[in-house]
């Protein structure tokens, strides 16, 4: 058989390919390598760079970046591997300070602190540190005063020196505070305290170990302290100006215990926060701050004890947490009078969800100190239990800014001391119970100039409320030169002794609002404009269900289930000021 020289034979073409594809898949593989790489890397990170609060964004009804907890360096470090002790006794602040100066030198991580009660002076952060508590660790701070100096910082909204913080840091990135454990101020050692907060037994051994009394029932823990809140206003001294001036009120400067001030990508997750010197924790001027499942407890009877005071920060979440407090539960500030309306730093961008107050004298707050403004705050499905005001806005003339776009909605309330929804344009310092059981509260006042000094309170929007167990069903005391301003509020369900007052407001929307009071009328009016109330119930055995009153008031219109019968118009109030119709 003869063969054909000329053509290959099928091995050879079928060699020949394999050869060449071979030879391409040489110079191809590491070019289709690198794309898959680029591929699987770029899902990683869409996959990491996806925050796990971005359901809070949900019809959102502000303009807020998505922020994410802070990363951190694979770097672990136990506070045993620099002399740490557990045992509660021995000191372990330079242990502490070892541990974050090894970590930070490494580009930071976690700074371990196993199960144990770690007794220590201040704990100063560094950025790209977390500190991370297992289950069953306390950190228990010393209550020797002489560890913690006197620093420039702020307090309640004034420039200002005070004791350094047991936790602290400034001008920082990435830091957190994470894991089970427990934080514990040893806030008694530098409160004062006063008798009706407490049971006889208590207030006996509590006096029993030296210190002042301010009066019989008002004990202070020494004479230092004493004279440095007799020259003070509220809790800051003013006109000291020498070291030797301030040092003399030292005692009186109690700190608060966790203050992370001008620090950005700041995450608090799990852990117990507790018994502080003042107020328990506060991010100044702080950029992206997440706050995430953690307890936040004082006593009762802490003075100044707030839970969280979120002050001039921008883009911030507290979700999941509960407040069980001395003073306001959750309360946004942005720095006092002159002193906030020159920092100019507005606390805007703040969500609030998922979280529980129960006693405090606020569930959520704004307010005092707001003079630098707030703006654009979501609080959704939230609950009080037994704090004195469920929502409380407060203010006064002198502080200047603006608080507007609060939008609040799913709140569940019960036992609420005084008002489920307040708004105080006369704030003299004391919670809304101490008022209650003072003087009275203002009825009448002169119109005072409108400047930078004015605070103004406008565009908020409340809906979804219920409450059982209120005093007063809502208390809205503006003033008569600058009114409280666009409150909305809808789908509300009140019990309570006292109807709604709404005094000195205007431009109010109450739609589908129901009040049982006990006692009439459910709905008071008093120099209020361009007041539309729809669909509103109540009580329908009491004589009057509304009560309009005042020279000033006008427009007011009422659209509900009940006749001009249910109206009472008082004295003073000009003729064609009210409508009322079914």
């Amino acid at each position: 058989m003869e063969r054909d020289m000329g053509k290959p034979s099928t091995y050879a073409v079928n060699l020949y390919t394999t050869h060449l594809i071979m030879m391409k898949m040489k110079y191809l593989f590491p070019a289709v390598m690198l794309i898959l790489t680029v591929i699987a890397a770029s899902s990683c990170n869409s996959s990491q760079s996806k925050s796990k609060y971005e359901y809070l964004y949900k019809d959102l009804p502000f303009e807020m970046p998505v922020i994410s907890a802070p990363t951190f360096a694979d770097n672990d470090v136990l506070i045993t591997d620099f002399g740490g002790v557990g045992d509660g006794i021995f000191l372990n602040t330079q242990a502490f300070a070892k541990a974050i100066d090894a970590l930070s030198e490494k580009g930071g991580g976690r700074l371990i602190v196993p199960s144990g009660v770690w007794f220590t002076g201040p704990i100063v952060f560094k950025s790209n540190i977390n500190l991370h508590l297992e289950d069953q660790a306390i950190i228990l701070f010393s209550p020797d005063k002489s560890l913690y100096p006197l620093i420039e910082t702020s307090f309640e909204g004034l420039d200002t020196r005070r004791s350094q913080s047991p936790i602290s840091g400034s001008n920082l990135e990435n830091v957190a505070i994470t894991g089970k454990g427990a934080i514990d101020g040893n806030g008694h050692h530098w409160r004062p305290l006063k008798k009706q907060k407490v049971s006889e037994s208590f207030w006996k051994r509590a006096t029993a170990n030296g210190g002042v009394f301010k009066r019989d029932d008002y004990w202070m823990p020494s004479a230092q302290y004493l004279y440095g809140d007799s020259i003070s206003d509220m809790n800051v001294p003013r006109n000291l100006k020498t070291d030797e001036e301030w040092e003399s009120v030292k005692d009186f400067l109690r700190p608060v215990m966790v203050s992370f001030r001008e620090c950005k990508n700041v995450y608090l997750q799990g852990v117990i926060f507790q018994n502080s010197p003042a107020w328990n924790i506060h991010p100044l001027m702080c950029e992206n701050v997440i706050i995430d499942g953690v307890q936040v407890r004082n006593p009762s009877y802490a003075q100044n004890g707030d839970g969280l005071d979120l002050e001039s920060c921008k883009n911030a979440i507290i979700v999941n947490s509960t407040f069980d407090v001395g003073d306001d539960g959750i309360c946004i500030k942005s720095g006092k009078d002159e002193d906030g309306r020159k920092r100019n730093r507005p606390c805007e961008n703040v969500i609030v969800d998922n979280c529980t107050v129960f006693k405090g004298h606020g569930g959520f707050v704004v307010g005092s100190e707001m003079s630098g403004g707030v703006r654009n705050v979501s609080v959704t499905n939230c609950q009080f239990l037994g704090t004195d005001v469920g929502l409380r806005f407060k203010s006064k003339r002198g502080r200047g800014g603006v608080v507007e776009n609060i939008y609040i909605s799913n709140i569940s309330m019960f036992d609420i001391a005084t008002e489920p929804l307040l708004f105080d344009l006369y704030y003299g310092g004391k919670s809304a119970v101490e008022v209650l059981e003072g003087e009275a509260e203002p009825v009448e006042t002169k119109f005072e100039p409108v400047d930078e000094t004015t605070p103004s309170f406008r565009n908020i929007y409340v809906k979804n409320i219920s409450c059982s167990n209120a005093r007063r069903a809502m208390y809205f005391n503006g003033l008569p030169e600058h009114n409280i301003d666009n409150i909305n509020i809808e789908n509300v369900t009140i019990h309570s002794e006292i109807g709604a007052e709404l005094i000195e407001s205007e431009n109010i929307k109450l739609k589908n609002v129901q009040i049982y009071a006990a006692k009439s009328p459910a709905l008071f009016l008093k120099n209020v404009k361009n007041v539309q109330v729809e669909g509103f119930k109540a009580d329908s055995t009491h004589s009057n269900i509304f009560e309009v009153t005042g020279s000033r008031t006008k427009d007011v219109t009422i659209t509900s289930l009940y006749d001009a019968g249910s109206l009472k118009i008082g004295a003073g109030t000009k003729q064609g000021t009210v409508k009322i119709a079914n």
